[in-house]
């Protein structure tokens, strides 16, 4: 039997500190009625909503837009058997009001991507969960 006393829960101001820690994630949502995951470069907003840039024509954008998504960070140390993980999960809409765009084209995340007709998607902060292991010894 495996002790699980390695394990940490975070509370959400932990959970958003560590987030602006790194700066990429992994998006999980449905495409084609299965489970997908795709790495995204992100940043948080004031509201701790998780924000993308993507292109307006990719298939992430119409995946996404309206429906309830999850949003996983970490940051690991195999060397160490220690880190993190933080899910945020909410509702992802397009972002379409005109001075809210422009803020984020000022201040907002920035594609690691090549972009033309690039769009900010925000993934409202519902719920957020997340979790350290302290490095606890344990059986490979």
């Amino acid at each position: 039997m495996f002790q699980n006393d390695g394990f940490r829960a975070l509370d959400r101001q932990e959970c958003l500190r560590l987030l602006v820690k790194v700066p990429v994630g992994r998006v999980v949502y449905t495409r084609h009625a299965l489970p997908a995951v795709l790495p995204v470069n992100f940043s948080l907003d004031a509201d701790a909503s998780v924000l993308l840039c993507t292109s307006s024509g990719s298939d992430l954008v119409r995946a996404i837009d309206g429906v309830v998504v999850a949003f996983e960070a970490d940051e690991l140390d195999a060397d160490t058997r220690s880190g993190w993980s933080v899910v945020v999960t909410g509702r992802a809409t397009v972002v379409t009001d005109p001075a809210e765009h422009e803020r984020l084209s000022q201040a907002g995340p920035r594609s690691w991507m090549p972009l033309s007709d690039a769009v900010f998607v925000r993934i409202e902060s519902g719920m957020i969960t997340g979790r350290e292991l302290t490095g606890a010894s344990g059986t490979d």
